[in-house]
C-alpha cells in the first residue's frame, strides 16, 4: 500500500514512515512480531482481550520515558505512535458497522 501525502504534510509522513519503520523492524520485530501482521501482533491481540487501557497506557508510558531519555527520546515516541495506531486499530474493530453477526 502507498500512501499519499498531501503537499504540506510531507513531515508528518516521515515521522510515521519511522513509525511504521520502527514497527516492521528492528526492535518491534525481534521483540513482537513472529512473522505475523501488525493487527495480529500482541499489541493487539492485547488490547483486545484487556481493553484500550493497555495500548493507551503504553503510549503513556513512552511518551513519560521520551521526556528523560535525551536524544533516544524521539525512538520511544515512534513506539508510543504504534501503541496508539494498535489503539485505533481496535477501536476502528469494535465499531457496530465493523463488527461481525
Amino acid at each position: 500500500m502507498q500512501i499519499e501525502i498531501p503537499k504540506g504534510y510531507e513531515a508528518l509522513g516521515e515521522v510515521l514512515q519511522h513509525a511504521v519503520n520502527q514497527a516492521a523492524g528492528g526492535k518491534g520485530k525481534d521483540r513482537h512480531a513472529s512473522g505475523e501482521p501488525f493487527e495480529q501482533q500482541k499489541i493487539c491481540r492485547i488490547a483486545r482481550a484487556v481493553g484500550l487501557g493497555f495500548p493507551l497506557g503504553q503510549a503513556e508510558k513512552k511518551i513519560e520515558e521520551s521526556l528523560r531519555l535525551g536524544t533516544r527520546g524521539p525512538d520511544e515516541l515512534l513506539g508510543a505512535i504504534n501503541y496508539l495506531a494498535a489503539a485505533c486499530i481496535v477501536m476502528i474493530e469494535n465499531q457496530p458497522e465493523n463488527r461481525t453477526r
